[in-house]
């Protein structure tokens, strides 16, 4: 069963992350126990472009990577029906497999595929991809858990 799009203030509402951090713009449909759609409208107004290649903007790979587990959080939250709060963190507790194989600049549009590969013991293993123009910018196996603030 697919859930309606989300816009930046249902997003708002499964992130705790805030600009400039805050790497999903829209959820185009998610379809919980499943997988994801969303996506990040990249401008050349991005915090970290004037200091990643000035002369060449490039969207830092390690972002798009966060971009992903972001929309992976949302899916997670929205598998289990809550939504984060103040006493637990959602964290990366691995990435296998990144490859880049596109640059991401000013003015692309990147589209986060992400589907559920396990969850286990509070574990959750995803297969995620970053698309721009149907073409595959970025992919990798990302694994995260929900875990109480110390």
């Amino acid at each position: 069963m697919s859930t309606a799009a989300m816009d930046i203030h249902d997003i708002l509402q499964y992130l705790p992350h805030r600009y400039p951090i805050l790497l999903v713009d829209r959820v185009l449909e998610v379809v919980p126990g499943e997988r994801i759609k969303a996506l990040k409208n990249v401008t050349v107004n991005e915090p970290f472009f004037p200091g990643h290649y000035p002369h060449h903007p490039v969207m830092p790979g390690v972002l798009i990577i966060e971009a992903l587990a972001q929309t992976a959080a949302i899916l997670s939250f929205k598998t289990n029906g809550g939504k984060p709060d103040d006493k637990s963190v959602y964290y990366f507790v691995g990435i296998d497999g990144a490859r880049f194989k596109r640059p991401v600049s000013p003015g692309d549009q990147m589209i986060l595929e992400v589907s559920i590969v396990a969850h286990k013991r509070g574990i959750w293993k995803f297969a995620a991809k970053a698309k721009v123009d149907d073409q595959v910018a970025a992919e990798a196996e990302l694994m995260c858990t929900v875990r109480p603030v110390e």
